[in-house]
C-alpha cells in the first residue's frame, strides 16, 4: 500500500509526515514556507515571489475565472486546471445575471451573491455595482434580515469576526487573527437589535457584511480595507437559545459594567490593532446602548452609528428635497414622530440642527418636533414611560395623550414620520387626517424591512388622493392611482453611509461631528433632478448612487481639513481627483508579472585576474 504524505503547519515551515505500511510515522522537518490558505493576499501589494499559481484560482481576490488569458495560464502553471474557453468580464456579468435571475427566491439570490463574493472579488463588486438597483435588496434590506434570521443554517465561511465575551482579555490576540493589516473601516453590531427584528444575536453578522459590501461597491473604498465584526454578548431571544442550529454563545446577554468594559476593551483593540483613526460604525445595537456609546466615544474615536446618524442624514435629506414641492420652508414645518428610538432621535436632532442653520432659533426648533413613543405623546406631565436620555428634549407642557390618531388631529402635523418597527400604526384614518390638514401632507414610513413599515406606499397614496409626498425606509413597487403612476422613493442610508465613509478613511478623519451628515443630507437633496420628483420620489435613483456617495465625500473632505480634523497632509487641493485616485478597481488587472528591459552595459575594459595569494601579499 502507498503510503500517504500529509502537511503538519507550523510557523515558518512544515512537517512532511509519512506513514508506512507498518503504521510507523517518520517526520522530517523541511524549511519550505507555509502553503497560502484562504484569503491569505492581502493588501493592495502582492509579492509575486509569495504568491503560487494556483493561489490565482484559490483566492478570491485574485481569481478571474475564464478571464485569465492563455499567456496568464501558462506563466501562472494554471494551464489545464480550467477548461479552454476564454471569456471578458463583460461576459461574466451577463452570465451571473442569468444566474442570479434563475433564481425565485431572494433567499437563493443571497446564498448566489455570497458564493460569487467567496471566489471572485472584483466580479461580485462590479456586478454589484453596476445592477445596485436589482440587487441592493438582496444584500441589503429587506433580505439581509432573512439572510441573519436563517443565518445559522447558510453560513458557510468567514466574512468578518466574532469576538465573544469569553475573549475578554484577549480582544487584541483576536483581532490579530484577522489576516489583513491595512484594515480602515469596521462595521460592528452585538446583535441586540437587527433591523426591526430584534435580537438576533450572533447571527446579526450579515448586516456589517451587507453595510461593508456597500462601502465598496457605491463608494469604491476597497474591500480589504473593511472588516464586519459581531460581538458576542449571548442573546435573550429564547428561539435562538433552543435553536441547534445557532451558532452564537448560548446564555442570556451580559449587561451592566461587564458589558461596558467589554465594548472599552473592544474599541482599544481596535485602536491597538489598525490606528487611532480606524472609522468604527456602530450598527444596529439596542437603543439603551447606541446612544450611550455614540456620546461615550464619539470625542475619543473615529466612530458614527448609522442607525442614529445615517438614518438622520438620509431622512433630513427627503426633508430638504421635500421643500421643493411643499414651497414651505423648515420654519413652516410641524413634525410628528411615531417612535422615540435612536433613530427618530437621530432624525429629530439632525432636523434641529437643518433647521437652526436655515436661521430658526434652537428652542423654537425644538418646540416644532413632537414625539410619540410605546407609551404616547412625550410630555412633562405624563405618569407612564419614561424620559431619558435624549427624549426630554421633545416632551412638551401639553396634557399626554397615548392614541396616535386623536395626537395627529390635534398636532396637526405637516410632517408625520415613522421610525417605530410598528406595521401599520399609519392608519386610513392618520392618512386621511393628514390629506385634510396639508395640501401636501409629508407622510415617511421609515422602519424595515417592508414587513415593519407604518403603512404601504399604495395606502399612502389612496388615503391621501395621491397628495402625499412619501418616502419609505424599504423598496416598495409603484402604485397607480387613476392615470398616473408613482414611484416611491427608498430614503435608504445607502445614500449616505458608504460616501462618508470615503470621506473620513482618506483624511484619516479623527472624530466625525453631526456636521458631516448634515452636509451629506444636503449633497444629496441637491442630487434629486425635478424629474425624480416629478415620478413621487424625494430621491434620485438607485443607480446614481456611486456619483451621490462621491459628492457626499468631496463634502466630507472639505469638512474635515476646514474644521481641523483630517490627518492625512498635505491638503489636496484637486479634493475630488484626489479622491478618484484612491477607489478601488473593480476591473481585472493583470495577473502576469512586472517586466521590464535594461540597457546594454557599456563595454569597460577590466584588469587581469591576479590570483588570492598574490593579492593578500
Amino acid at each position: 500500500m502507498f503510503s500517504r504524505p500529509s502537511l503538519c503547519g507550523t510557523v515558518g515551515k512544515f512537517c512532511r509526515c509519512s506513514t508506512s505500511a507498518t503504521g510507523k510515522t517518520t517526520v522530517a522537518a523541511a524549511t519550505v514556507p507555509t502553503a497560502r490558505h484562504y484569503h491569505e493576499v492581502v493588501g493592495d501589494i502582492i509579492c509575486p515571489s509569495q504568491v503560487r499559481g494556483i493561489d490565482h484560482i484559490r483566492d478570491p481576490r485574485l481569481n478571474k475565472g475564464l478571464a485569465f488569458t492563455l499567456e496568464e495560464r501558462q506563466t501562472l502553471g494554471i494551464h489545464g486546471l480550467q477548461p479552454a474557453r476564454f471569456k471578458t468580464q463583460e461576459e461574466q456579468l451577463q452570465l451571473c445575471k442569468i444566474a442570479v435571475n434563475r433564481y425565485t427566491e431572494p433567499l437563493n439570490k443571497y446564498l448566489y451573491l455570497s458564493d460569487l463574493y467567496d471566489r471572485n472579488e472584483r466580479l461580485f463588486f462590479r456586478f454589484l455595482s453596476e445592477n445596485i438597483e436589482d440587487l441592493m435588496p438582496i444584500v441589503y434590506t429587506p433580505t439581509v434580515g432573512l439572510a441573519c434570521q436563517r443565518f445559522g443554517l447558510i453560513y458557510r465561511r468567514p466574512h468578518g469576526l466574532f469576538i465573544t465575551y469569553n475573549d475578554r482579555g484577549h480582544i487584541f490576540d483576536v483581532m490579530k487573527n484577522w489576516p489583513e493589516p491595512n484594515v480602515r473601516a469596521i462595521c460592528v453590531t452585538d446583535g441586540e437589535r437587527i433591523l426591526g427584528l430584534g435580537d438576533l444575536g450572533a447571527c446579526g453578522m450579515g448586516i456589517p457584511v451587507g453595510k461593508l459590501a456597500l462601502y465598496t461597491a457605491l463608494a469604491g473604498i476597497k474591500p480589504h480595507q473593511c472588516l464586519p465584526i459581531v460581538v458576542d454578548v449571548g442573546t435573550n431571544n429564547i428561539d435562538l437559545l433552543e435553536d441547534p442550529l445557532y451558532v452564537g454563545l448560548r446564555q442570556k446577554r451580559v449587561v451592566g459594567r461587564e458589558y461596558d468594559d467589554f465594548i472599552d476593551e473592544f474599541m482599544e483593540a481596535v485602536v491597538q490593532r489598525y490606528g487611532q483613526n480606524t472609522l468604527i460604525q456602530f450598527e444596529d445595537f439596542g437603543n439603551h446602548n447606541a446612544f450611550r456609546f455614540l456620546d461615550k466615544y464619539r470625542n475619543t474615536y473615529c466612530t458614527f452609528n448609522d442607525d442614529i446618524q445615517g438614518t438622520a442624514s438620509v431622512a433630513v435629506a427627503g426633508l430638504y428635497a421635500s421643500k421643493r414641492i411643499t414651497g414651505k420652508s423648515f420654519k413652516d414645518y410641524t413634525f410628528l414622530f411615531a417612535g422615540a428610538g435612536e433613530a427618530a432621535i437621530g432624525i429629530a436632532d439632525l432636523t434641529v440642527k437643518a433647521m437652526v442653520q436655515d436661521g430658526v432659533p434652537i428652542e423654537e426648533a425644538y418646540n416644532r418636533i413632537y414625539m410619540v413613543d410605546i407609551d404616547g405623546l412625550l410630555t412633562k406631565s405624563r405618569k407612564v414611560g419614561n424620559l431619558d436620555g435624549h427624549k426630554i428634549n421633545y416632551a412638551k407642557d401639553i396634557n399626554p395623550m397615548s392614541d396616535l390618531a386623536e395626537i395627529v388631529a390635534t398636532i396637526k402635523p405637516s410632517v408625520l414620520i415613522g421610525a417605530s418597527a410598528a406595521a401599520g400604526i399609519f392608519t386610513p384614518e392618520i392618512l386621511r387626517t393628514m390629506a385634510d390638514n396639508n395640501e401636501r401632507p409629508v407622510v415617511f414610513a421609515l422602519s424595515n424591512p417592508t414587513s415593519k413599515a407604518e403603512c404601504t406606499a399604495e395606502d399612502a397614496y389612496k388615503h391621501t388622493d395621491a397628495r402625499v409626498i412619501f418616502s419609505s425606509g424599504s423598496p416598495f413597487p409603484p402604485v397607480q392611482i387613476g392615470d398616473k403612476t408613482f414611484y416611491p422613493g427608498q430614503g435608504n442610508n445607502a445614500y449616505i453611509f458608504p460616501g462618508v465613509g470615503l470621506g473620513v478613511i482618506c483624511t484619516g478623519t479623527h472624530h466625525i461631528p453631526d456636521e458631516m451628515f448634515l452636509i451629506a443630507a444636503q449633497e444629496l437633496a441637491n442630487f434629486v433632478e425635478p424629474s425624480d420628483i416629478e415620478r413621487g420620489s424625494l430621491y434620485p435613483p438607485l443607480s446614481s448612487i456611486r456619483n451621490v456617495s462621491m459628492n457626499i465625500a468631496v463634502g466630507v473632505t472639505k469638512c474635515a481639513y476646514d474644521r481641523g480634523l483630517a490627518s492625512t497632509y498635505p491638503e489636496p487641493q484637486d479634493k475630488r481627483k484626489w479622491l478618484e485616485n484612491q477607489l478601488y478597481n473593480f476591473n481585472y488587472e493583470s495577473s502576469m508579472p512586472a517586466s521590464w528591459v535594461w540597457p546594454r552595459m557599456p563595454y569597460i575594459k577590466t584588469r587581469e585576474e591576479s590570483p588570492l595569494i598574490a593579492a593578500i601579499k
